[in-house]
């Protein structure tokens, strides 16, 4: 249960003086919904005026604060048209009061004429005449609270204003208790850092306070790296089973060729750890197509052959039911019950298959999170593989612990390489196993970098391509034209192969189709109807065609790394020579130049996923938001990279240390887990 003295913090906002249903609504879309949403919600910029006499003392591009009078309005010819307020400050000097929309009557209540006003605004010059559009702040000269010169800036959205938003922050800091410190002493002097109340204020201050920011961060950062590590010793100190297979299946299974050295190596470690007590903990890295799913799948034959059951879980309904199909494929006339349950499934499928799990007739099921609502039930699940990009977080993987008076084994499987700090922040209680070798039989993608200007060049290939029976892929960054963006968008460029190759040839799918309309055009291409399809990152993970041999990705710039790696590696997959060729506009930044230069030099993933967190540094660094295992709201990236090893290594500490006795930091970390809602992992804590 939370602690008493965080409960005003986790009050609805809706139950604050004036927050009222209409200002509900644009601060759920900011996902502001309690007030701790708006306490953690920090500024990103500063405002500051310059306060004036008089206008002639002001540059044109600055935010001043000055007195004015008004002393006539100028409509605009029809309702939408800009509405003017005719001012003058006490020299006698002019300025337009400029409001768009249908303003006016704000304008005129903020403007009664003839009577003087304190105003902020950007002064800028219209030809020779001076203007302010839309002054931010409109007071009266007597007004005690005034206009401060330098005010915080929020990230916002329409029907929210900064001024309203600063009032709730000030409303949410007055609610924030004083809690016992969880930080050692000796790292918030040697840091410099504030107690976390005065850092919740200086943070809300001033977006430049770095002692504030950086405190608030490592907050955080050990929040999660606490429970990751409580998850660990908690799964740890429960008993699990030892699962060894007698070799019956999998020795049986029928492979095209033999395993890799990697896959040999990566086996072992899976066996060694499932012939433990203690439930494995641990992530499978590798590169798309290094063979990730056989190892897999020869982990639950191991647990089939131990009279337990498997379950693999897929983020979508479409890879769901592409790893049912790979997994029939290879186990071929095996005596093994291979079952799927998706969100989809009703009626007397989804009864019979719920029947077979809890009878235990079924070995193998796959599915989507469906597979883990609290109706499925499973006669004795003991292996859990997890497919990489589905929102398996920090609460999933404790709710899957407790599943059962015995933990099943876990592996997650990744095609994205982590590199080590994002694996900490992410994973940070999992061993790692990496397949860092292809298996025979596949050969590296060509990959070329092309400039937009060839696009006809482009589509007469790729017509040659699909005339020798091959298939292809082409990416487009947007689903439909929005205006004012030149980016190709995929349904404009899917009617215009249509023109050129002829409508029978090309598929369209993104992610804003439903799924029975998107699986029926994945089917199709899968069972090469359509030559080439057209789609948008929603074939980015997982898609398996081993007759598509050519990628194109239009806009390639406006990729990520990783994105492009995970693309490229949805051809290459069959024994023809694959190509992937990144169209790019002309005007390139120097960083969009690097990620283009090392995708055509390089098809290892470990080096670009390194590089990868190089480029993007401080900005949307790889594996956070989409990984759902640290959604951090206080952190940025580059505080990430800094501060986490640091975490990392107290939150060990006090785990080890302080994890198994009551004391007064125990106490604390107690309070902290609860802020930061990591309190899932507080049953862990062994003095608790």
């Amino acid at each position: 249960m939370r602690p008493e003295i965080l409960n005003p913090l986790f009050a609805a906002l809706t139950d604050l003086k004036g927050v009222g249903p209409q200002l509900a609504k644009p601060l759920t879309r900011l996902g502001l919904e309690r007030v701790v949403d708006v306490l953690f919600h920090l500024p990103t910029g500063l405002i500051s005026r310059f306060p004036v006499d008089r206008l002639d003392q002001a540059q044109a591009g600055q935010t001043i604060i000055v007195e004015l009078t008004a002393q006539d309005y100028r409509p605009g010819r029809s309702p939408r048209a800009p509405f003017g307020v005719e001012a003058f400050d006490d020299a006698g000097d002019h300025v337009r009061l400029v409001y768009f929309g249908r303003t006016s009557g704000l304008a005129r209540k903020l403007f009664p004429l003839g009577e003087k006003r304190r105003v902020s605004g950007r002064l800028d010059l219209y030809g020779d005449m001076r203007q302010i559009v839309h002054p931010d702040q409109v007071v009266e000269p007597g007004d005690e609270a005034g206009i401060a010169e330098h005010e915080p800036v929020y990230p916002l959205t329409e029907g929210l204003t900064n001024a309203r938003l600063s009032q709730l922050g000030q409303v949410a800091l007055e609610r924030r208790p004083e809690l016992a410190e969880w930080i050692d002493t000796p790292l918030l002097a040697s840091r410099g850092w504030p107690a976390w109340r005065e850092a919740m204020e200086r943070a809300h201050a001033s977006p430049r306070d770095e002692p504030a920011r950086d405190r608030l961060a490592y907050d955080e950062i050990f929040a999660s790296q606490v429970a990751l590590m409580l998850i660990r010793e908690g799964l740890r100190a429960r008993k699990g089973r030892a699962i060894v297979g007698d070799g019956r299946l999998t020795d049986a299974l029928q492979l095209p060729f033999g395993l890799t050295g990697a896959q040999e190596r990566v086996g072992r470690e899976i066996a060694g750890d499932m012939a433990q007590d203690k439930p494995m903990l641990r992530m499978l890295q590798g590169d798309v197509g290094s063979g990730k799913t056989l190892v897999a799948l020869r982990a639950m034959l191991a647990a089939v052959e131990a009279g337990t059951q498997a379950a693999l879980l897929a983020p979508t309904e479409i890879l769901a039911r592409q790893h049912y199909a790979t997994l029939q494929r290879m186990l071929g006339g095996l005596p093994v019950n291979l079952a799927i349950l998706t969100g989809r499934d009703k009626g007397k499928i989804r009864e019979s298959t719920l029947m077979g799990l809890a009878d235990g007739s079924i070995d193998i099921l796959v599915g989507t999170h469906a597979i883990f609502q609290q109706a499925v039930a499973y006669k004795d699940l003991a292996l859990v593989v997890v497919d990489e990009q589905h929102r398996f977080g920090v609460a999933q993987r404790l709710m899957l612990t407790a599943k059962g008076h015995r933990p099943p084994h876990l592996l997650v499987m990744t095609a994205t390489p982590i590199p080590r700090t994002l694996q900490l922040a992410n994973h940070g209680e999992m061993d790692v196993s990496q397949i860092d070798e292809m298996p025979p039989g596949r050969t590296p993608v060509d990959t070329r970098v092309i400039s937009l200007d060839r696009l006809d060049d482009v589509v007469d290939s790729l017509d040659r391509h699909l005339a020798t029976g091959a298939q292809a892929y082409w990416v487009c960054p947007l689903v439909a034209e929005s205006e004012g963006s030149e980016l190709a968008a995929a349904e404009d460029r899917a009617v215009l192969l249509r023109e050129r190759l002829g409508d029978a040839r090309v598929g369209l799918v993104h992610g804003r189709m439903k799924g029975p309309e998107k699986d029926e055009i994945m089917a199709r291409f899968q069972a090469g109807e359509i030559g080439v399809l057209v789609a948008t990152t929603v074939i980015e993970v997982g898609v398996d065609v081993p007759a598509a041999s050519l990628m194109i990705v239009e806009h390639a710039e406006n990729f990520g790394l990783a994105q492009l790696h995970q693309l490229r590696g949805r051809v290459g997959r069959g024994a023809a020579k694959s190509v992937c060729l990144l169209l790019r506009s002309q005007n390139l930044s120097e960083t969009a130049r690097e990620r283009l230069a090392l995708m055509r030099d390089t098809n290892d993933g470990f080096v670009i996923a390194e590089k990868d967190l190089e480029l993007r540094g401080g900005g949307e660094l790889l594996g956070l938001k989409q990984s759902g295992d640290a959604d951090y709201r206080l952190a940025t990236p580059e505080q990430l990279v800094r501060l986490l090893p640091v975490a990392h290594d107290d939150a060990r500490l006090f785990v080890e240390r302080d994890g198994g006795m009551e004391g007064s930091r125990a106490e604390a970390v107690r309070l902290c887990l609860y802020l930061f809602e990591r309190d899932a992992a507080v049953p862990l804590l062994r003095s608790g």
